[in-house]
């Protein structure tokens, strides 16, 4: 049986092997292999816990999906971040920040639910509006919120993704998607 739950302390290092797991499989061919290959499980832990994802007082939330007692996904989600900067929050927007999935629970209805458990949240925090970044390459991830009603809003940045030996950080486009939480 499927569970949603809110993230605890204890829960970064399964948070972040999911995080990692999901970059690897859903950013092949998108990213190059050498980046998703040198992502490291126990760093992105580290990072949750120093950056205290699981704190109530944090602006974000992130609810895991569990089966089994094994965590397979999570979603993030919290006020707009202006130019995708955690320090410049915009209160009158929600956005979805994550939304990841163990590459074996593709499809089953996992990250429906995940993403319907992160607008209900944002519902509950006041917000009738929210946003979520999508890299422009990613086609399954855009076919998915686009199936649950979010539409590109015209909005695009550019992800740097960093490259090892000094050499210049590869720009990814990004398409900035728009959905409505009153009905």
């Amino acid at each position: 049986m499927l569970v949603i739950r809110p993230e605890e302390p204890d829960d970064a290092e399964a948070v972040a092997r999911v995080h990692v797991r999901g970059w690897q499989a859903g950013y092949a061919g998108i990213m190059p292999d050498e980046v998703l290959t040198r992502l490291n499980v126990a760093a992105w832990a580290q990072r949750r816990r120093d950056m205290r994802t699981a704190d109530p007082e944090q602006p974000f939330r992130t609810l895991l999906a569990e089966r089994d007692g094994e965590v397979i996904g999570f979603a993030t989600f919290g006020p707009y971040r202006n130019n995708q900067d955690r320090a410049d929050l915009d209160d009158a927007l929600g956005e979805v920040v994550a939304v990841y999935v163990e590459r074996a629970y593709w499809g089953d209805g996992t990250a429906r639910r995940l993403l319907a458990a992160a607008q209900t949240g944002l519902t509950e925090r006041g917000w009738t509006a929210y946003r979520l970044w999508v890299l422009r390459d990613n086609r399954r991830a855009r076919r998915f919120y686009e199936r649950a009603g979010l539409s590109p809003d015209g909005e695009v940045s550019t992800y740097q993704v960093p490259l090892a030996g000094g050499r210049p950080p590869l720009g990814l486009v990004e398409l900035r998607y728009a959905g409505r939480l009153d009905g």
